[in-house]
């Protein structure tokens, strides 16, 4: 069954609407802000063995723990913040999942320098299949497996799948002209 269609079926209301939101608002449309983008591959790293569910009641402590997800800032982080992280119960308290929000941070900000935007550097990469997406994503960021590759791809519209064709948002995010339609 589909994200779209399992949404339906969840209870209670509040885990209803909290999934809503973010399938009508989020999931699979197109973002063009680099922070944004960061602040998705955060979330998607953040999720890797626990539910989107847990990530999604957390994304607004998130936001605030990696400064609104502002890539300058967390490439800044020094140890003090990596320690404020690790005792901020907000968050996801890994130290890898820390380390790769502050790590993948530093390298967004060389892909910006070489290519004008993190979006510029995975429209520089597109069309890839998910193999393809993944060895380059292993290659330039931290804890990006096959999995966080897939759905941040998905989840961003550079990789179909995101909403059955069935589904109500479907055309919506067509017309956004997500970059899996742009071949």
């Amino acid at each position: 069954m589909s994200y779209c269609f399992a949404i339906e079926t969840m209870q209670p209301e509040e885990r209803k609407a909290l999934h809503k939101n973010y399938h009508d608002n989020h999931y699979g449309f197109p973002i063009h802000d680099d922070n944004e983008l960061y602040g998705r591959l955060i979330m998607e790293i953040n999720q890797a063995g626990l539910s989107w569910e847990t990530i999604l009641k957390k994304e607004a402590s998130l936001r605030k723990a990696y400064g609104n997800f502002n890539i300058k800032e967390v490439a800044a982080y020094a140890e003090e913040d990596r320690e404020r992280l690790l005792a901020d119960a907000g968050v996801i308290r890994n130290r890898l999942k820390i380390n790769a929000a502050i790590e993948n941070a530093k390298t967004i900000l060389m892909l910006q320098a070489e290519y004008g935007s993190f979006e510029k550097w995975l429209e520089h990469h597109h069309p890839k299949t998910v193999e393809e997406w993944v060895r380059i994503f292993k290659r330039t960021f931290r804890f990006t497996g096959g999995e966080i590759v897939n759905e941040f791809l998905m989840s961003i519209g550079y990789l179909h799948g995101a909403h059955a064709e069935s589904c109500a948002l479907y055309d919506t995010v067509l017309k956004e002209r997500p970059m899996w339609k742009e071949k």
